[in-house]
């Protein structure tokens, strides 16, 4: 569904534009562009960064410099909400065996032999829902009451990632997708934009115990600090002992100790591009 610009609107309702800020390449290209009026010429009404503890240093030093350069320039602000710390509520869970919302674990029954991965209600507790809570309020709404705008949410997917696209099953959101029907970006065409407005390459957003990552994208956190790769290899460790599982659980899709994961082999499988998160987490 293409944007329309908002006086075309005829249902009788107001519609509201939030533009979902996930902190990585292509919501850093989507924001900049939107708040130049290059996305038909709508302009969102917020601009909404879900923030779940556990980004790497280094993307959110880029959304503090991207929220700077907006208030600088378009004296608009992003609104960072969050839930909590995903990481320090996964750690605390092991440790008092309270319930916390589940990774996409990778996970290994060793009596049947049996590999799978575990239920993924991480995007949807500490981005989706925030979000949405967060919309809910700045409208003036109280829990459970019925929202009567139309919410446009509009979602940083680039023409690469289209398999990503798909709709919202509330009634009261419809999601858009700029980059993919409006302006016809991939995210290499993203990159390029925001190193022109902004003079830095822009890196990938995503938790830092994501079990979703690669091995290059392991790697490079392992690499790039010490200290992020060594708190993601004691949650792995961790999660095998605490939490209320029949099978054993593990950060790492090779099913083992992460900190005896040779990682010089990268295997992304198509499958696994898939399982990202929703469009929500910038990636």
């Amino acid at each position: 569904m293409k944007l329309l610009i908002k006086q075309q609107y005829d249902d009788g309702k107001k519609h509201v534009h939030v533009l979902s800020f996930g902190g990585g390449t292509q919501s850093i290209a989507l924001t900049l562009m939107a708040l130049e009026g290059k996305i038909n010429g709508v302009i969102p009404d917020y601009i909404i960064f879900a923030d779940t503890g556990n980004e790497p240093k280094a993307v959110m030093d880029q959304v503090n410099k991207v929220c700077e350069y907006v208030k600088e320039k378009y004296n608009r602000e992003i609104i960072i909400t969050s839930r909590g710390n995903i990481y320090d509520d996964i750690l605390r869970a092991t440790e008092t065996g309270a319930r916390v919302s589940s990774l996409p674990f990778h996970t290994l029954d060793r009596g049947k032999m049996l590999e799978a991965i575990g239920r993924r209600q991480c995007t949807n507790d500490y981005k989706i829902e925030v979000i949405k809570q967060m919309v809910r309020t700045l409208l003036g709404y109280k829990p459970r009451q019925h929202v009567k705008e139309i919410v446009h949410m509009w979602k940083g997917i680039s023409t690469d990632e289209i398999q990503r696209v798909k709709p919202i099953d509330d009634k009261w959101i419809e999601a858009e997708h700029p980059l993919v029907w409006d302006v016809n970006m991939d995210r290499s065409a993203c990159v390029a934009y925001v190193e022109r407005e902004l003079g830095f390459t822009p890196v990938k957003s995503a938790c830092i115990i994501c079990p979703f990552h690669d091995n290059e994208h392991w790697l490079s956190i392992k690499k790039g600090n010490a200290e992020e790769f060594e708190a993601a290899c004691k949650l792995d460790e961790a999660i095998r002992n605490g939490l209320k599982y029949e099978s054993e659980l593990y950060l790492h899709r090779s099913r083992k100790p992460l900190r005896e994961v040779n990682l010089n082999e990268d295997q992304l499988t198509f499958e696994d591009f898939m399982n990202e998160c929703e469009g929500f987490c910038g990636i």
